[in-house]
């Protein structure tokens, strides 16, 4: 069996088991670069997913702790779809998709990483951007690091589209 290495994820591990919510924490932090935090709305703000499915996956979360759609006031929804448009713009511009999956993962078994604050995940996506890896060795491969695609992002943040 072939083993490959990915040290970074024992951070997501530790969190999720002291039961940290990183939606809560990340926000509360005064360094948005290091916690890849690239846009703060009024109720809600756009983070780069640390363990993305592709690259320019962005999360958009109410700051509010907060696991079920229905419980969000009317300015936290306004606001968070809000939101979801500017992501789909801003990755429009920046990194030039050919496409998006968009959505919520509401509940455990519904695949919630982190069920008790809800989430709406952008993962802009390519023609041929699943390979070979991801059917034979449920292997993701991301041609561009985090810090890299936080840059570029946050740099077309500043320009208006």
């Amino acid at each position: 069996m072939e083993q490959i290495w990915a040290p970074w994820r024992i951070e997501y591990i530790l969190q999720a088991e002291k039961g940290v919510c990183i939606l809560c924490e990340k926000p509360k932090d005064d360094n948005d670069k290091s916690n890849l935090i690239l846009y703060r709305g009024e109720t809600n703000f756009i983070i780069l997913n640390s363990f993305p499915y592709n690259p320019g996956h962005l999360l958009v979360a109410p700051y509010r702790h907060v696991g079920q759609l229905e419980d969000l006031t009317d300015e936290e929804s306004k606001e968070h779809l809000d939101i979801v448009k500017l992501s789909i713009k801003l990755l429009t511009e920046v990194i030039k998709p050919t496409g998006f999956n968009i959505g919520m993962n509401l509940g455990k078994v519904a695949g919630a990483g982190i069920e008790d604050h809800l989430h709406t995940h952008i993962v802009p996506r390519w023609q041929g951007d699943t390979n070979f890896m991801a059917v034979v060795s449920d292997t993701r491969v991301l041609p561009e690091a985090l810090a890299a695609t936080y840059s570029k992002l946050k740099d077309g943040m500043r320009h208006p589209f």
